[in-house]
């Protein structure tokens, strides 16, 4: 009985997430049903928290929206309605949550790049 129940709360890994790290600038393409109607949106913005957790491992995306205004979602890593992330850049972080970028504006708000070097 107990193996039933556990294999129901198991989600696929959804193949289309890559490996997310804090403080990547990313675009995710979500699924969206509004009525009948089906179709993607895309959200671009810098991944300011990381939970892991197994099925319900989740991240957040921070974006300014219109008139300077900030805008987090929380998307499930384990969602059929995320069709794909794709990573732009990595940067470099000290912390494991950014929720500072709150309080942050304009220039202040940019975050310094990591550099990879291959030898």
């Amino acid at each position: 009985m107990s193996d039933l129940l556990l294999k129901a709360f198991d989600a696929p890994v959804n193949e289309n997430v890559p490996r997310l790290r804090v403080g990547d600038n990313v675009t995710v393409y979500v699924r969206i049903v509004e009525g009948t109607r089906e179709r993607t949106q895309m959200i671009r913005g810098i991944i300011i928290r990381l939970r892991k957790g197994g099925v319900q491992e989740n991240f957040t995306v921070r974006r300014i929206a219109s008139n300077s205004v900030g805008v987090e979602l929380t998307f499930l890593t384990r969602s059929p309605r995320i069709e794909k992330v794709e990573i732009h850049r990595h940067a470099h972080v000290r912390r494991a949550q950014l929720y500072y970028m709150r309080r942050l504006t304009g220039k202040a708000a940019r975050l310094r790049e990591k550099r990879i070097i291959n030898n």
